[in-house]
């Protein structure tokens, strides 16, 4: 009778605990792809809350919520647009926090092709460089500021190919039709080392800081997976992945 019983209350504990897991809409900017997926699987497993993401520029994504998209949280690939999106009216007051600091970096799928001081910019030898849309994406903005320190945004502009994102611009690199480009640290880092190919980690000197603002939706106010992932960027665990892949804190 008694192991009836705790059957019966294990069971409806299960049914109220699926009752309470949730959805939330997720605007990730792409060069947070890898880590936000990994984030993404531990929510789920820790709290039972499913986050749905989509990736892409922060640009088009603003255009996007701007136009009725059901997001719900917005992590950006910068700190302007979601301050806009409050300023607006749509993004929660108060919301906002910079959840990682991105780092640039120059990238090759061969090795010995990127030294240790960005120097094959100035050399030449390659047809094509990667980068991602300046107007809609930071990583691009930032990529633009380096070239343009390093005084080689002239020589290199015939050989440009700009990408609608970073993680297009990854691909393109990765896929050998650029040869080299400038992508996000993470998308190219894992625990402590460069995962292919080769590389230079661009001085922070030469662009300005890539902070990364999350910030709660309008349509996401009410949602309880919704400021539970708020907080789950916040913690620990979150914050151990997001170093993993090479951002700043």
């Amino acid at each position: 009778m008694k192991s009836s019983r705790l059957v019966a209350a294990l069971c409806a504990f299960a049914l109220s605990a699926a009752a309470c897991a949730d959805e939330v809409q997720v605007a990730v900017a792409a060069n947070f792809t890898a880590p936000m997926q990994r984030i993404a699987a531990d929510f789920e497993k820790d709290t039972g809350h499913k986050a749905l993401l989509s990736f892409g520029s922060t640009g088009n994504f603003y255009a996007q919520i701007k136009n009725g998209a059901p997001f719900e949280i917005l992590l950006a690939a910068d700190d302007e647009t979601p301050a806009k999106l409050e300023a607006e009216g749509a993004a929660v007051a108060g919301s906002r926090f910079t959840y990682a600091v991105g780092k640039l970096v120059l990238w090759s799928a061969k090795p010995a092709i990127v030294d240790d001081k960005g120097a094959v910019l100035k050399q030449g030898g390659f047809r094509h460089i990667a980068i991602a849309n300046p107007k809609l994406a930071p990583y691009g903005a930032a990529a633009m500021e380096t070239m343009t320190a390093l005084g080689v945004v002239d020589s290199l502009q015939s050989k440009l190919v700009t990408a609608e994102n970073i993680g297009q611009a990854h691909q393109f690199v990765s896929s050998g039709n650029a040869l080299l480009g400038f992508v996000a640290l993470s998308q190219v880092y894992k625990d402590g080392n460069i995962t292919a190919g080769s590389a230079w980690i661009v001085p922070a000197k030469l662009y300005r800081p890539i902070r990364q603002d999350a910030v709660l939706l309008e349509k996401g106010k009410a949602k309880p997976a919704a400021a539970a992932l708020m907080k789950y960027l916040r913690g620990d665990k979150a914050k151990a992945v997001i170093e993993s892949y090479g951002y700043a804190l």
